[in-house]
């Protein structure tokens, strides 16, 4: 197994990347912020006048702070797209109202004396509210966008989701490959972002009016600069791709691509939720995905071939601790029945029907088991619960509810699901840690992010499947004392993808071919 290495080790090796995601990331903070300041400022000045709106504004305000950060940044995508203008449009959102309510508050609380004292000097409204109000409102207008900028801070970690780049792709990254490095990476250069942003602001708040004065203007001016990280910086690539956190940190992903294939294609980090409808919809050329997904055939992609093989098989199969084997030793028996029972078109089936045609996993996978004949009622519960999990993706699904189902048609055992438990880390761990009992694992995942060994010896398993499957059998129960059953029959393999049209228009078919397309 490959040394351990030290999180500054790490962070220094990979700085060149961690600058620039640090950079995107206070130009998504930033340039959201900007416009949250643009229109909060108005708006709640606006309410102090009109009083009888500011339930109105603050309640809309308040409702959209409530909206899940994730769903908020889905809504967006079908309005804008991928990349920086959804999660820059999101984040503003999510900044309003510390900045309304702040400055409804702030003019609120000047004195009425000293407004109606410049009213009797003879100063109009608009001189009132530039030369009294505002300045004596400063402090508090400040705090509201110290709130937002810390607010900001943290939820941009989660543009990494849509191709917006920031901190967050190291930090998916991390999860999804069970480095806890990657994780530090991102997680810690943020909290310093919100940190220093925050002692930032503070200082200014204690600042004296004119230097005040000469701040509001410096700051809209670094809130610009901060954006020019949106200005493309890689002009030369033709194609722009779209890999998901863990395809980008894997050595069968994008690095795997840069070292055996010279791959330079300019990349963005997207979930793989989005990635399909971003490549049927032109908003990428490339992406990473799966060889079994469903999505292949509802939105018209093609793999292209891997001709110097650097994906290694991906062979699903249950995974059950030892401990949990021994308790209940016809759980081995019931989920072997579905060994070879699903090949890669059948799979490839099973995933349209869920990942396109938006029918229930539960639905798939019943009519599947009834299809084959091993679907059995359940039966009367005299024993005890074995509990499922699964990663966050439809064939998971489809997976984990067939096997409740057998395990409930051929056991007496209470069956427990804890599905879309996220990626390979967080389900590994729940299985290790004796969250859960069993989970659809696939031997190239068990071998590269769990087992991690060393280069040669990769090299030489991976020439075969069985080879694979028995390596990580063997270590998975020496290490982890983890069991793997047997492989129900289909290789869900990495592999990257096109427009089956572009693909035929720019004669590319294979890797090597876009390699040589891109130079």
């Amino acid at each position: 197994m490959a040394e351990q290495q030290s999180l500054l080790s790490f962070m220094a090796e990979q700085s060149g990347k961690l600058t620039e995601q640090t950079l995107a990331h206070i130009g998504l903070t930033f340039t959201s912020l900007f416009i949250s300041v643009l229109i909060g400022l108005p708006l709640g000045i606006l309410i102090s006048r009109k009083k009888n709106l500011a339930g109105i504004v603050l309640g809309f305000a308040g409702i959209l702070q409530t909206i899940p950060s994730i769903a908020l940044l889905g809504f967006m995508i079908p309005l804008l797209g991928i990349g920086p203008k959804p999660a820059i449009f999101a984040l503003f959102l999510y900044a309003l109202l510390p900045i309304i309510r702040n400055t409804f508050t702030g003019i609120n609380e000047v004195d009425p004396v000293v407004k109606e004292s410049a009213k009797g000097m003879g100063m109009s409204d608009w001189q009132i509210l530039r030369r009294v109000e505002l300045p004596l409102a400063m402090p508090v207008l400040l705090a509201g966008i110290r709130t937002a900028t810390v607010i900001n801070v943290g939820v941009a970690t989660l543009a990494a989701y849509i191709a917006a780049g920031g901190l967050g792709e190291f930090i998916f990254g991390g999860i999804a490959l069970n480095n806890t490095n990657m994780i530090l990476a991102g997680a810690v250069p943020a909290a310093l972002l919100a940190i220093l942003f925050d002692f930032i602001l503070s200082r200014l708040q204690k600042l004296n009016l004119k230097k005040v004065k000469i701040a509001l203007i410096l700051f809209p001016l670094t809130l610009i600069l901060s954006s020019f990280y949106l200005i493309p910086s890689a002009l030369g690539s033709k194609l722009l791709a779209g890999f998901t956190p863990e395809f980008m940190g894997r050595s069968d992903g994008y690095l795997g691509l840069k070292k055996v294939y010279g791959l330079n294609i300019r990349t963005v980090v997207i979930s793989d939720a989005v990635m399909y409808k971003a490549a049927q919809q032109k908003q990428l050329d490339v992406i990473s995905g799966y060889s079994t997904d469903g999505r292949l055939k509802a939105y018209d992609l093609v793999v292209l071939e891997d001709d110097k093989h650097i994906f290694p098989p991906y062979y699903a199969a249950p995974v059950i601790r030892d401990d949990a084997l021994k308790k209940y030793p016809e759980v081995e028996r019931t989920l072997n029945i579905l060994s070879g029972k699903i090949n890669d078109s059948v799979m490839t089936s099973l995933n349209y029907r869920v990942d396109f045609l938006h029918e229930t996993p539960e639905k798939v996978a019943k009519d599947f088991l009834v299809k084959n004949g091993l679907y059995k009622d359940p039966r009367p519960v005299t024993g005890g619960t074995i509990r499922l999990g699964s990663k966050i993706f439809g064939e998971q699904y489809i997976l984990t509810n067939m096997y409740s189902m057998l395990l409930k048609g051929n056991t007496n055992l209470e069956v427990e699901t804890k599905t879309g438990l996220g990626g390979t880390k967080i389900c590994f761990d729940a299985l290790t840690n004796n969250q859960i009992d069993i989970y659809p694992e696939y031997t190239g995942t068990g071998l590269l992010v769990i087992l991690q060994p060393e280069e040669k010896l990769v090299q030489k398993l991976t020439l075969s499947k069985e080879a694979v499957y028995n390596f990580v059998q063997s270590e998975f129960e020496k290490r982890y004392q983890v069991s793997w059953l047997k492989p129900i029959g289909f290789n869900n393999t990495y592999a990257l993808m096109m427009r089956k049209k572009q693909s035929s228009q720019i004669g590319v078919k294979t890797i090597s071919q876009l390699k040589n397309y891109i130079r």
